[in-house]
């Protein structure tokens, strides 16, 4: 298997017509690497995606592959595979024809096809499926077998559209490790683009946001979750639950005060203003003694709202601080008055406009 090849997106502009879709992006992509890219729909992700492969071309900017430009370069001669979100599966192939297909173009031998194709179902977990025909398989079948395409040419970048999207939940999480297994077994570089943000900070070890055509975060996936850096990527990563407040600094101490007069000292420090205050449905307490003797923004409530999607409750809650969505395992009923505790190190503050 090829080694993993470094990715380089230098400047990138792609346009539909007279519609910008990608401003100048940015995007370095070491070898061995697991990037995911995630963003509103519409937001330019798959056009890049397409633009690294080939299928779309730029306007302005380069495509770089271990430091070679591709950009003018044709799909088939960029060292790229692709795993596309609809599988493209041809109904009157084998398995084993449409894993070697692209073999076959490469002018491979008989025996070495067959060889290899072999070799791609024992790694695919289909072993002596290769007679069967394509529409003959499951839905997650069909999936390992358009990934057994795409690694049958030995690919040093992989890159997959959305591949699990058109699964059931049940297949799709068992296809989001085998895919990273494989992925860190033959030491490949993959791009995976994706509208499931649980499934990119599952399987990446890089996360890159996109608005409106442009990279707005990047990192691991915890320091992303932990530490988004505007209103649009906390509200994007679950952060929905929104407050207004002001900020003020006594000496080393940064207090957030509300209009209500409920107040909490921050962790860390925080330019003096207005700001809007995010914060996750998961990390409010109902029991505020769970939250000791921590700093914690303390808001008087009622249950507005109750339902249970499974494992948690989740409660809507009324506040003089506004309309707030809560996650807790205690079970209460609605119209109980409640306390919300918020600890103060899960609070994502930022300069109000």
């Amino acid at each position: 298997m090829s080694a993993g090849a470094a990715i380089g997106v230098e400047a990138l502009d792609v346009s539909y017509g007279r519609t910008p879709v990608l401003r100048e992006v940015d995007l370095t992509v070491p070898a061995g690497r697991f990037v995911a890219m995630i963003g509103a729909s519409g937001c330019g992700k798959t056009t890049l995606l397409r633009a690294m492969s080939g299928f779309v071309a730029p306007q302005r900017g380069r495509i770089l592959l271990d430091g070679r430009d591709v950009t003018a370069e044709p799909p088939e001669r960029r060292g790229m595979a692709m795993v596309f979100q609809s599988y493209a599966l041809w109904p009157h192939m084998t398995v084993a024809q449409y894993i070697g297909y692209g073999l076959k173009l490469r002018g491979a031998s008989r025996a070495d096809r067959d060889a290899r194709v072999d070799a791609i179902l024992d790694l695919i977990r289909l072993p002596g499926f290769g007679d069967r025909k394509v529409t003959a398989l499951s839905g997650g079948q069909r999936q390992r077998v358009a990934l057994g395409r795409a690694l049958a040419v030995d690919p040093p970048v992989l890159l997959l559209d959305e591949p699990l999207s058109n699964l059931d939940a049940k297949i799709r999480l068992a296809m989001r490790h085998e895919i990273r297994s494989l992925q860190r077994r033959l030491g490949l570089t993959a791009v995976h683009v994706t509208h499931d943000q649980e499934e990119a900070m599952v399987m990446a070890d890089e996360i890159v946001i996109l608005d409106a055509g442009r990279i707005v975060q990047q990192g691991a996936p915890q320091d992303v979750y932990r530490n988004p850096n505007s209103p649009f990527v906390a509200s994007f990563l679950g952060a929905d639950n929104v407050i207004a407040g002001v900020t003020r600094r006594d000496g080393a101490t940064t207090t957030l005060a509300l209009d209500n007069g409920a107040s909490v000292a921050l962790p860390r420090p925080a330019a003096e203003g207005a700001h809007v205050v995010h914060f996750r449905s998961d990390a409010v307490r109902l029991d505020e003694n769970a939250v000791g003797d921590a700093p914690a923004l303390r808001l008087e409530g009622r249950i507005a709202q109750a339902s249970y999607p499974g494992g948690r409750w989740r409660y809507e809650i009324e506040t003089p601080a506004g309309r707030f969505l809560v996650d807790d395992a205690r079970e209460a009923a609605p119209g109980q008055s409640v306390r919300l505790a918020i600890p103060a190190d899960e609070l994502h503050i930022f300069a109000r406009p």
